[in-house]
């Protein structure tokens, strides 16, 4: 497998399949949207999911279905917790170029609305705060390239990913 792949991570409402879309077009490239992927493959919606198998579990379905992706000139924006998919992240380091979005938690906050409707892995008691301070090290830790979205439009966040890479 070709290592030309761009694997967006990122909070929930970080931007990654707005920002994937419109960077397959600009590098003429496949678009791939984890979520739908799980969905189609579970046949329900990831608040369903979560519902059922709680967060462990949904995390163990997203590491599952991540880790079997095969793709080349592929953009992949994934869920906000596919980070917690070792063995996917590996996958994904090996098939391309994994970006991290990053967002601040305050505009990330302003964007999502309601976390259980939009189907975001969180435990009870946990605020979008406290997950994002979770989760930043695993972006760090998985991202070949950091990108600093902060006020900056969607065409301004597509090129600043694109002369990353």
């Amino acid at each position: 497998m070709k290592k030309n792949n761009v694997i967006l991570i990122g909070m929930p409402g970080a931007g990654k399949s707005t920002i994937g879309v419109v960077l397959a077009k600009a590098l003429g490239y496949r678009f791939l949207d984890s979520d739908i992927l799980i969905q189609e493959t579970e046949g329900k919606l990831l608040s369903e999911i979560i519902k059922e198998k709680g967060p462990d579990g949904f995390n163990e379905t997203e590491n599952r279905i991540n880790s079997s992706i095969q793709c080349e000139k592929t953009v992949i924006a994934t869920g906000g917790s596919a980070i917690y998919g070792k063995e996917a992240m590996e996958h994904f380091r090996e098939m391309g170029t994994v970006v991290y979005i990053k967002l601040s938690v305050d505009r990330i906050e302003k964007r999502i609305g309601d976390i259980e409707e939009r189907g975001i892995s969180i435990k009870d008691g946990q605020t979008l705060k406290d997950l994002y301070e979770e989760r930043r090290p695993l972006y760090e830790k998985y991202a070949h390239v950091i990108v600093s979205t902060d006020g900056l439009s969607i065409r301004e966040s597509v090129m600043r990913v694109k002369s990353s890479l």
